[in-house]
């Protein structure tokens, strides 16, 4: 699915700080996260090098030059085999952009990176009871049903 007319979907680069800056917005409005996305951001030198770094992707969706959605994600390597994968870690639209296929568009934007770092399958975590992003990731592929733990390992 292609984005919306006037719609644009790009990988962020060190040279996107502002546009990177938006994409944390846009997690915290969607998220209702503030205090995770927002309050405590990192400095632009560990910004610009995190956008530098191979087996990070930042993807945004801009709509006449503003943020309205991103993806981040991680290219993982494998070890028992010469391959890897791909983990989607955070993906979100801003609210008045909901709906008109942005997500998938977002989504379907991986494929020629998954392809060019030779990843063997994408993934994706979704919470129980988050309806929309359940839905649009049924469409795009199988339900794992699986456990996720939060470690402490402080102690």
């Amino acid at each position: 699915m292609l984005p919306p007319a006037g719609v644009s979907i790009r990988r962020l680069t060190s040279s996107d700080l502002a546009d990177f800056r938006a994409a944390l917005r846009v997690y915290s409005e969607a998220f209702e996260q503030p205090e995770e996305y927002e309050r405590n951001q990192p400095d632009d030198d560990y910004c610009s090098a995190l956008l530098q770094k191979p087996d990070f992707i930042q993807l945004a969706t801009l709509q006449t030059g503003e943020v309205v959605g991103a993806l981040s994600a991680y290219i993982l390597q494998k070890f028992e085999q010469a391959r890897s994968e791909i983990y989607i870690y955070d993906l979100a639209v801003a609210e008045p952009f909901r709906r008109l296929g942005i997500a998938e568009a977002l989504l379907r934007s991986l494929a020629p990176i998954a392809e060019a770092s030779g990843a063997s399958a994408v993934f994706v975590q979704a919470d129980k009871g988050d309806d929309p992003p359940i839905a649009l990731y049924g469409k795009l592929g199988a339900a794992e049903h699986v456990l996720h733990f939060d470690l402490d390992l402080s102690e």
